[in-house]
């Protein structure tokens, strides 16, 4: 069983969103070793403080199914490469976290029992007892759902207290921020107000599946050093979307 959680911890149980592209850094494909063990760094931080962290991990830096589907491959086939491309990516955080001394576990929703573990609620659940990072690869294992829907659902399945969405940027805005200087962050949102404004953050399944159990979502800059560990101890960083009365 995992050590006590520090008491200043305000999430014992966190899942965390993290897109392929976050992988590749300046380059335009594929994984960028140094990135990697930085968000690796940032990781084992949270786990130094004894909270139980699972990743969902994407695959867009080797390829999305909606592109390849663009490209002329049938949409079934275009979204079972891109788990695949998600199982990469989860073997090499996996193996970035483990050069720095934490124990994971990669378990993916399509069954490859030579590299890692197939996905089994109670297994993942008691890997993230001992203290173990446990990364989920493959998606949800079906075609026509993203992976901010399998972030959702399994932070359902393994009773998350929080749903971290990473990204390149700090948070929600009003307007593009990389277009529009006048782009305001927003810190604090409610489900239905992301959902009525079509707000870019997760997609709607995604968003849906957390106002059902009342999962808050945090979105923030995985390249500010130190925001994970922040947020995980209480500080305001990033958009926070929860539920009305809590937000």
């Amino acid at each position: 069983m995992m050590e006590e959680t520090d008491p200043d911890v305000r999430y014992r149980r966190i899942l965390i969103k993290l897109s392929g592209e976050a992988l590749m850094g300046s380059q335009p494909f594929g994984i960028e070793p140094g990135v990697v063990k930085n968000i690796a760094g940032e990781l084992a931080a949270v786990v130094g403080l004894r909270v139980e962290v699972a990743i969902v991990v994407g695959g867009g830096n080797i390829i999305r199914g909606v592109s390849a589907h663009e490209q002329g491959i049938d949409r079934v086939t275009g979204d079972s490469m891109g788990m695949l491309a998600t199982v990469v990516n989860a073997l090499a955080l996996s193996s970035a976290l483990e050069q720095l001394g934490v124990d994971t576990r990669v378990q993916t929703a399509i069954a490859m029992h030579q590299v890692a573990e197939p996905f089994i609620r109670r297994r993942a659940i008691r890997h993230l007892e001992k203290g173990r990072v446990v990364v989920f690869a493959g998606g949800t294992g079906n075609p026509f759902f993203t992976t901010d829907t399998a972030a959702a659902l399994r932070a359902n399945e393994i009773g998350a207290e929080l749903l971290m969405k990473a990204t390149k940027v700090d948070g929600v805005y009003t307007a593009d921020p990389m277009l529009d200087p006048d782009a305001r962050l927003m810190p604090k949102l409610d489900y239905r107000e992301v959902l009525k404004r079509g707000l870019r953050v997760m997609d709607a399944a995604a968003i849906s599946l957390c106002m059902e159990s009342r999962i808050p979502i945090q979105i923030f800059n995985i390249h500010k050093p130190g925001v994970l560990r922040g947020v995980v101890l209480g500080a305001d960083a990033g958009s926070l979307i929860g539920p009305g009365e809590d937000v």
